[in-house]
């Protein structure tokens, strides 16, 4: 049975819950990240997404002066816009079982955490859209050949 183990990125790029929005958007940036848990030592306590970015600013369409989004990229951090205690996921999982928890929520990405007696979730990985599309191109591409 394939499990979320199978296919999550591990390690993933995190937050702190004090980054500002401005490292947030740089970050997801350089690193390509669409989805970024936010860890707070070294525990999972949120999720930031690029809709809660997009969220945070203000439209294109509306026409306002710059000032306000550079103080909002200098004031807003990730605690202030992260989902707080997101759906997760463990490795062991099966991988079909994610896949609908993204299906049915509409959900970008899930957190991958080994889950502790005490509670708390450490953040072993992410498990996204695009790791499924991966492992779906992949066997396509094995089973081609």
């Amino acid at each position: 049975m394939l499990t979320v183990n199978d296919i999550m990125t591990v390690n993933p790029y995190t937050l702190s819950p004090e980054m500002t929005l401005r490292e947030i958007i740089r970050m997801m940036k350089e690193e390509g990240c669409r989805h970024l848990p936010v860890v707070d030592e070294g525990k999972l306590v949120g999720i930031v997404t690029d809709r809660d970015v997009r969220l945070v600013l203000n439209s294109p369409l509306v026409l306002h002066a710059r000032w306000p989004d550079d103080d909002l990229l200098d004031e807003v951090a990730a605690e202030g816009i992260m989902t707080t205690d997101p759906v997760t996921v463990t490795p062991s999982t099966p991988a079909a079982k994610a896949a609908e928890i993204l299906s049915i929520y509409k959900f970008g990405a899930l957190p991958v955490v080994a889950n502790h007696k005490s509670g708390s979730k450490t953040l072993v990985g992410i498990v996204t859209v695009t790791d499924f599309l991966n492992h779906f191109q992949e066997k396509r591409t094995e089973i081609v050949q």
